[in-house]
This record gives C-alpha cells, structure tokens and sequence, in this order.
C-alpha cells in the first residue's frame, strides 16, 4: 500500500512540473489579439466617446499599439497601426489629445528569465525521471541478489500455539520427540553419557496423519529458535539458487544455535540423484548435495537438529536417510480406534454436541481415517447443522457427512429413469448380499441407490475392526462382493451394462496382486513377479527397467489371475441365486426408499 501512494504522489509531480513548464511556454509565446480597429476609433471620436489615447511605439519602428479608454465604460480596447505617424497626424487633424510613449528599450533580464527557468524546470524533471528509474533497477538488482536468501521463517516458542497435548493419538511418536525436546533443554545429562544427539529426524507417513503438527509440537515445546521451510522453496528456475539458500539457511541455523531446522515435504527436493532426466547439473541436485554436506559434512553444525516430513520416502536419496543424517525415522501412522477416539475428541472440543453423538461409535466407524479426515468429518458435521439451522451437531449430520466425504454429495435432484433406478437397485442389492453372507467381508452399513458423482448408487460396509494385514480368505471374499452387482444384472436382466466396471477394475487388480505382490497362488508359488515398483516415478529408471520374469511365466500369471477371477464370479453367481428372494425384496425397498440401513437390509433375510 505504501508503494502505490508512492507511485500515485510520483505521479501527480510529474503532472504539476509538466503544466507549469506549459504555463511559461505559453506566457512568453502568446500575443493579444487586438479587440478593436481604427474605423470604430474614428466612429467613437465623432459620437464623442473617447475617454483617452495612447500611442506605444514598438522597437520596429514606425509599428506600433493604439489603446483606446471610452467614457461609461471600464474595457481597455487596443489595435496595432503599421505607422504611428499617420495616426498621430489624423488625431491631430481631429483635435484629439493622446499620449505617447517611447520605444521600449531591451529588457534582456525579462527574456532571458524565463528562458532559464523553462530550462531549470526541463533539467529537474529528467533528473527525478533518472532517479526513479535508478531506484527501480536498483530495487530489482536487490531482488536478484536476494534470490540466495534462504525463505525459512524464525519461529519462536511464543509465536506457536502448538503443544504436545494438543497432539491426539501419536503417543509413540510424541515419547521420541520429546526426548529432542529434554535434550535441548538438558543437553549435559546426555552428554555426560557420552550420547549425542540425533542430527536429523525424518517423519514418515500417508498425508494428512499429524507430520506437521508434531513438529509445530515439538517448536512451542522446545523452548529454542525453531527454522521452518518448505521443499519447494529452495527450488528456482535459476541453476545455483537451491544450493545458495541451503548455506545461508544453515549460517543461520549456526548463528541461533541450539535451534530446530523443520523442512516440510523434503521429497520436493532430495529425490534420489540418477533418477532423472536432467543429468547430474540438475537443480534439484545441486541443493540436495549442498544438504548433504550441511548435514554431514567436514564442518560440524553442533546443536542444529533437523526435522523433515514427507509421504514419500521410497524417493529419498539413500544418502540423504542415512545414520548421520537422519538418524531416526518416524513412521506416523493412521490412528486405531483409540487414537481416532482422541482425535474426536480434540476436534469436537469446541463444536456442540447433541445427546444422540457417540464418539466412540464414530470412531469405530472410520477405520482408515487419518487425523485430517476427522477434522474434516466434524468439520462437515458443522457446516450442515449450520445450514439446516441448527445449533447443534446431530448423529444424522455426522452419517451424512461421512457419506459425503467417503463417496461423495449425494445428487437426489439428479433425474434418472425408472428403468435405470431399477437396475442400479439390484445391483446395490447384489453387492449387498454377498456383503452380508460372506464371513469376511464385513456387514452392510448403508445401501442407497441415490446417484454419488460418477456413480448411480453405493454400497456401505461397516468396517468394525483395524486390520494389521490382510488374509488371502479376505482378498477372495472382496473380489466376490466386487462381481455382486455385475451377477445381479445378469441374472435379473440377461443383459449387463457398463456400471461395473469399477468393480471388475478393481477386482482384477486384486487378484494380479495376489498373484504377483503377495504370492498366494498355489500353482505360481511364493514368488514376487512385480515389474518394479508400483508407485515408481522415475521416468530414466522406468526407460531402462526390464521384466523380470519371461513369456512363459506371463502367460502362467495371466491363466492364474483368470482362474481366480472365473472362480470368484461362479461362487457370486451361486449365492446371489439361492437367494433371489432377498434381492427381489432389496431391490424394491431401494426402490421404495432409496436408502436403506443396516438394520432394515439384514430384516430382510429373517423374513
């Protein structure tokens, strides 16, 4: 704001020195028009009106300037004669006194005057017109050189509101940080053993789980200057600008030292080297070997502790996560029940709550959830209590948003067919069956055949239990569950349409891994035939990278996913059709209803 009043006053200079140079221009260049003429003097002196006349001789002899004063009347009137003599002899012939006046001599001060002001005021304005400019390509000089300059901002303990209690359900993650954290404050009770201090700890985890609020923790409890930057910002277009703000962000770590260094997603910047296209000249890489060196160097960086985060750490430089460097990894993980319950918690603290919310309940519900969904969950919840009204938050708002934020808003103005409604009924109903009978599959939640963005209808399963590892048992039973809505056209319609095609997808993904991740063939046996890895970015590694089996165990793996398919879709086939009665019935109660719970779907199968 201070530059445009800057900019706007610079402005409105310009524009006053411009008019007033006009002014003077205009001054020492204009002549008066003369506003009378000798036959109406002639006409005035007859009429007897003439008050006074004087005569003004110019220096161009025998030119000159007649003004004329009449009687009632205040106006000076004027006219230039080419020979003052003549008009002196017709006045004299008409009796008519008049003045005279001598030629004006040179006045070179008057006209030089002006000159030089005119002149003065030209030179003024080129010079603020050359400053200003200066001061602007200084100002961008400044900003190239700033480009070094490292981004990371100093964080005092005061200025962050973040403790360890405001972090739910990490009580592993937050007994190793603390133990940074008694360090820095009593740094001789460790050393008196002989213990140093990890250099550098790296959290690990899917977004979303807390990375970023345990080391804003880890700042309001330290006591310490606390350096926070993200990966990106050491990236520029320009060659050697990544490596230059790494040192000058370490000199001044050094300068605060003990202090804590944060680099939030590292990944940005310490991919590991190779991989590339760029070569070795790459920026990235340049900065990640200056991080190295800074971390690990010949020169020691004593009481400097770095802390990255990042969901990615199968890209990190093994150079970068070694002993030394980051000498503790941190795995932050999705809560279990307890710690989703504790997170609940936190985030409900401020939200009202009807009688009918259960967080416990909730918890149970969202398995898989990390920290952010939570938040995210209630954060929902309150929005549409808001908007219906309400002052409180209700259990229905929570299901709803945990519909919408699971599989999407629902779109019940969406016009559909009666046909299309029907066959997305029995579909749902298929999923659902098979869902509900077989053992590990997990029961119904909710069925609704109310269109969910891309899709015309879901299927709930209520998730009751966080398991460690997944079973070949469970891996069957979801590829069958996923063929239930594609085995219910089938049978209802004789035809199929093209809504299962996410399930197939799905499903056929599920049995390939099964074949080739986890080995649970019979016939192929314990061996892993995965082609790299399957989140592998690297384009110059993925260019070189060859199939590490032959044609004929492709050919083997490819009949064994088929049999696993082929076995699952006869198996789905066979349960859907002992019980067509309960899809029949499902099906026309999503019709009736649109939306049906648990309770009301598994009252169908006591009928």
């Amino acid at each position: 704001m201070e530059q445009k009043r800057r900019g706007f006053g610079g402005l409105w200079f310009y524009l006053i020195l411009i008019v007033v140079v006009m002014g003077f221009w205009l001054m020492l260049t204009s002549h008066r028009s003369p506003n009378y003429s000798l036959s109406q003097l002639e006409t005035a002196i007859d009429n007897d009106r003439v008050s006074s006349i004087s005569i003004h001789q110019n220096r161009e002899v025998p030119t000159g300037e007649v003004d004329v004063k009449l009687k009632q009347d205040s106006t000076s009137y004027y006219f230039y004669v080419s020979d003052v003599k003549e008009i002196e002899k017709e006045l004299a012939s008409r009796n008519v006194s008049y003045s005279l006046g001598d030629v004006p001599q040179d006045a070179w001060v008057g006209e030089l005057l002006p000159m030089l002001v005119i002149t003065a005021m030209i030179f003024i304005l080129f010079t603020v017109m050359f400053n200003g400019r200066a001061a602007q390509v200084g100002s961008q000089n400044s900003k190239m050189t700033n480009f070094g300059k490292s981004r990371a901002q100093m964080i005092t303990r005061e200025n962050v509101k973040v403790r360890f209690k405001d972090v739910a359900g990490l009580a592993e993650e937050k007994k190793e940080l603390e133990e940074v954290v008694d360090f820095l404050k009593a740094p001789d009770k460790y050393t008196h053993m002989g213990a140093r201090i990890p250099k550098g700890m790296l959290l690990v985890g899917p977004p979303g789980t807390g990375k970023t609020l345990l080391a804003k923790a880890v700042a309001g409890e330290a006591g310490v200057p606390f350096f926070s930057i993200s990966g990106s910002d050491f990236v520029e277009m320009f060659v050697g600008v990544g490596a230059a703000r790494v040192r000058d962000l370490f000199t001044d770590a050094k300068k605060n030292s003990p202090c804590i260094v944060f680099i939030d997603e590292i990944d940005a910047v310490a991919r590991r080297r190779g991989s590339g296209m760029g070569g070795g000249h790459d920026e990235r890489e340049q900065t990640l070997n200056q991080m190295l060196v800074e971390m690990d160097g010949f020169e020691e960086n004593e009481g400097i502790i770095v802390m990255a985060a990042t969901n990615r750490e199968d890209i990190l430089d093994p150079a970068l996560t070694r002993p030394g460097r980051f000498d503790r990894r941190i795995y932050v993980g999705r809560p279990d029940i307890r710690g989703r319950e504790e997170i609940l918690k936190v985030h409900a603290a401020n939200k009202p709550l009807a009688d009918d919310v259960d967080l416990h309940n909730i918890a149970q519900t969202t398995v898989g959830f990390s920290g952010a969904d939570l938040e995210n969950l209630l954060n929902e919840a309150a929005i549409l209590a808001a908007k219906n009204s309400r002052s409180y938050i209700t259990e229905r708002d929570i299901k709803d948003s945990f519909v919408k934020v699971s599989v999407g808003t629902e779109k019940k103005s969406r016009v559909i067919t009666d046909e299309e409604k029907r066959i997305t009924a029995y579909h749902e109903s298929g999923h659902a069956i098979l869902m509900h009978l077989l053992p590990k599959a997990g029961p119904v939640n909710w069925i609704s055949i109310i269109p969910t963005g891309p899709a015309g209808g879901y299927t709930m399963p209520l998730n009751e239990k966080d398991n460690m590892y997944e079973t070949r048992g469970r891996m069957l039973d979801d590829i069958i569950v996923d063929f239930g809505g594609r085995v219910a056209e089938e049978l209802i319609f004789d035809d199929i349409t093209t809504g299962a095609s996410n399930d197939i997808k799905q499903a056929t993904k599920t049995a390939r891994d099964m074949v080739t991740v986890y080995g649970f063939s019979s016939d192929i046996g314990p061996i892993n035939y995965q082609n790299g890895d399957p989140e592998e970015i690297f384009l110059g590694r993925d260019l070189g990278h060859a199939r590490p089996y032959g044609e004929a165990i492709a050919t083997s793996i490819d009949e064994e996913v088929k049999h696993i398919i082929d076995k699952c879709y006869a198996k789905a086939r066979k349960i859907i059709s002992e019980h067509r009665d309960v899809l029949d019935k499902s099906a026309a109660l999503l019709i009736e209803k649109e939306k049906i719970s648990r309770e009301e779907f598994e009252a169908l199968f006591e009928e």
